[in-house]
């Protein structure tokens, strides 16, 4: 009887190994060694790599349908990641474009290079034949909506003089000189691999406002300026002896007011003429 219970548990843990199978400790992902991942990129037509400029992000794709987890990021020309096997997405931006693709790593080392969609736009700006200084013009771009060419914004307050790296595709640039009315824009194709080189012409000038007594007299100081569109329209309001603003190309009315009075005037711009608008105190 002494003997039948230590031969009853033998029994018991041969029927439980038979068919649970031996127990073997799970290998963790930590353990497994690294694999190199090696990446470069090219624009689309032209095989030459791209060596600055871009941005590298490695995120893990997992199986059972969770997001993405971040992994990794480089701005190197060529990183070289070391990574667990598994699936990866990785995503290169060059300046707005970029690109994704979806990359299997295994025990040996991958070298994969990526091709890029993508050209770029230098953009400046002009009044008659004179270059805009950098500090009073910016420009924005856009990409159309349906019919609206303007439909949606993707870069604002571009100096000029800049590389702006795009997509492939159609885009309207509009550069705004000074901060009132002073507007041009065009429509731009951005071409595979080639650098456009757009210069944007204004028709418009700087204008200083005083109110004198006369022509060529001192300004008064205090004086409120309203500048309205022949139509009415308040383009702008300002404060000042002389304040000064950039006005398109047209005609204007000019309305100043100083201890309680108020006087009118009409003036003219013309494009690529600075000139004082006087309003006579009469």
């Amino acid at each position: 009887m002494l003997l039948l219970f230590p031969m009853l548990k033998l029994l018991l843990r041969i029927v439980f190994v038979l068919t649970l199978g031996p127990i073997v400790p799970a290998i963790a992902d930590e353990a497994m060694p690294d694999s190199s991942l090696t990446l470069s990129a090219h624009l689309e037509s032209d095989r030459a790599m791209i060596r600055s400029g871009l941005i590298w992000r490695i995120y893990a794709d997992p199986t059972d349908g969770t997001p993405a987890r971040f992994v990794q990021l480089s701005e190197a020309a060529t990183p070289s990641f070391s990574l667990k096997p598994g699936a990866y997405i990785v995503h290169v931006a060059y300046g707005l474009s970029g690109t994704t693709q979806r990359i299997v790593l295994g025990s040996n080392p991958v070298r994969e290079t990526i091709s890029i969609s993508a050209g770029a736009l230098v953009l400046n700006a002009l009044v008659g034949d004179t270059p805009i200084p950098t500090e009073k013009v910016r420009f924005s771009i856009y990409v159309a909506v349906g019919t609206d060419p303007e439909g949606r914004l993707i870069a604002d307050n571009l100096k000029t003089g800049v590389t702006i790296r795009l997509p492939i595709g159609i885009y309207r640039v509009v550069s705004r000189y000074g901060d009132t009315n002073a507007v041009a824009s065009a429509d731009l194709a951005v071409e595979p691999a080639k650098l456009i080189k757009a210069t944007l012409r204004h028709r418009a000038a700087t204008v200083t406002l005083k109110l004198v007594n006369n022509l060529g007299g001192e300004a008064y100081a205090g004086t409120n300026f309203s500048v309205l569109t022949p139509g009415g329209d308040t383009i702008r309001d300002l404060f000042g002896a002389f304040p000064s603003l950039i006005l398109a190309e047209g005609d204007y009315i000019l309305i100043a007011r100083n201890a309680g009075r108020v006087y009118t005037s009409e003036f003219k711009v013309r494009s690529g003429v600075d000139q004082d608008i006087e309003v006579l105190a009469r």
